[in-house]
């Protein structure tokens, strides 16, 4: 169907009229969907568009993903999301904290999951990105979206901890500023464009009131699954 179509549209426009509106509308697709994900995007190569962004019936974009058209919730369907404490609020190691991360990982995985988002705070939020492109490195299905609340989120952290963020910023498949600067609800919004984008929630929830509480409750009023490693007993 789709060469039939290819054909009919160079034998319309000629070939050389065809490929230039290719070319355009291929490279607005690629724009479109950076913006959908934010300033910047990572390489495109780990999740290429096979063809053009099509309209469905409902109105809704497909997107041609390793041949198979995706919908934005078919997308989200295999998101995964991170919420947990700052390293001060856990009550285990972070060797410990980073074990479990990594198993739950790769259970979501192994459950079809393959992009996952870390809101790239200190603490589990950066220890579950830099797991994620731990697995990236044998698994090339495996993305890492990194949401920040704002550029400049880092900024007052400690060269050590800046350094740390801006290697897993750089590494990321792709990057979303989720607020154009900081607010006091800025975090609180991070959080929920996260819950939003996604079908799990893989968390690190000891019961402390913060913003990990108040993304937890958010999750269940959406109905997100929640896989909380702090309930997880020690093998």
């Amino acid at each position: 169907m789709l060469v039939n179509y290819t054909c009919y549209c160079m034998y319309i426009l000629g070939t050389r009229t065809y490929a230039i509106v290719k070319s355009v509308c291929s490279s607005l697709v690629i724009a479109l969907y950076s913006r959908a994900y934010g300033k910047k995007c990572g390489n495109f190569s780990r999740e290429p568009l096979r063809f053009l962004v099509r309209g469905s019936a409902k109105g809704h974009a497909l997107f041609y993903y390793r041949g198979m058209v995706m919908t934005e919730e078919q997308k989200r369907l295999r998101r995964v999301c991170f919420t947990g404490h700052r390293p001060e609020k856990l009550d285990i190691s972070e060797k410990e904290v980073k074990n479990r991360l990594k198993k739950a990982i790769q259970e979501a995985v192994s459950n079809g999951y393959t992009t996952f988002i870390s809101g790239m705070a200190r603490g589990v939020d950066m220890w579950a990105a830099e797991l994620v492109l731990e697995e990236r490195k044998s698994n090339a299905d495996i993305k890492l979206i990194c949401a920040s609340p704002y550029e400049g989120f880092e900024k007052s952290w400690s060269f050590a901890e800046k350094y740390r963020y801006n290697s897993i910023m750089k590494k990321a498949d792709y990057i979303k500023y989720v607020c154009e600067h900081y607010s006091r609800q800025c975090f609180q919004i991070r959080n929920v464009w996260m819950v939003d984008h996604s079908a799990l929630v893989i968390a690190a929830y000891n019961g402390e009131s913060g913003g990990t509480r108040n993304t937890i409750r958010y999750s269940n009023s959406k109905k997100i699954k929640i896989c909380n490693i702090l309930e997880q007993q020690d093998d």
